[in-house]
């Protein structure tokens, strides 16, 4: 029996797919897709994966993510797919990629760090400490930052 798709097709836009299960709330926030926006947006949290198991998959309609938003999505699902959706084809493919350091995308969440300083003209840089399991550090101070604390220190 084919699985019956659960999401319609749109016309222009982005799908964010292969995003692990249950973290398409976080991804929506870190995007900042969760205010002010008048796109609509389709979400479909924990459908059967072959790749995952289980997965979460986002339809933005009329908005295409820039580079700055896949380095964020990078962060929470790194193994995510990213298609470019034009007139109802798929325009271009890409894989969500997480660098070695993410410059100006979140702020270290350390309170005595030198980049909660707003007299210091510092760029906030993180880096990735390991990738499986995710491990992100402050650059200046070290500290190890938590995932929830990183959405919460988007810039």
């Amino acid at each position: 029996m084919s699985e019956m798709r659960r999401v319609t097709a749109i016309c222009n836009g982005t799908v964010v797919d292969h995003i692990p299960a249950g973290r398409a709330i976080q991804v929506l926030r870190m995007l900042r897709l969760d205010i002010g926006r008048s796109n609509p947006i389709s979400l479909v949290m924990n459908v059967p994966s072959a790749k995952l198991g289980r997965k979460d998959v986002l339809k933005i309609e009329d908005r295409e993510l820039s580079q700055e938003e896949l380095d964020r999505l990078a962060l929470i699902a790194p193994a995510a797919s990213i298609s470019i959706i034009r007139n109802y084809s798929v325009a271009e493919k890409m894989q969500a990629d997480l660098g070695e350091e993410l410059v100006n995308i979140a702020r270290c969440s350390f309170w005595n760090c030198i980049t909660q300083n707003s007299h210091e003209p510092l760029p906030h840089k993180l880096r990735v400490a390991n990738v499986d399991p995710l491990e992100i550090r402050c650059s200046y101070c070290g500290r190890g930052q938590d995932m929830d604390e990183i959405v919460e220190n988007i810039l």
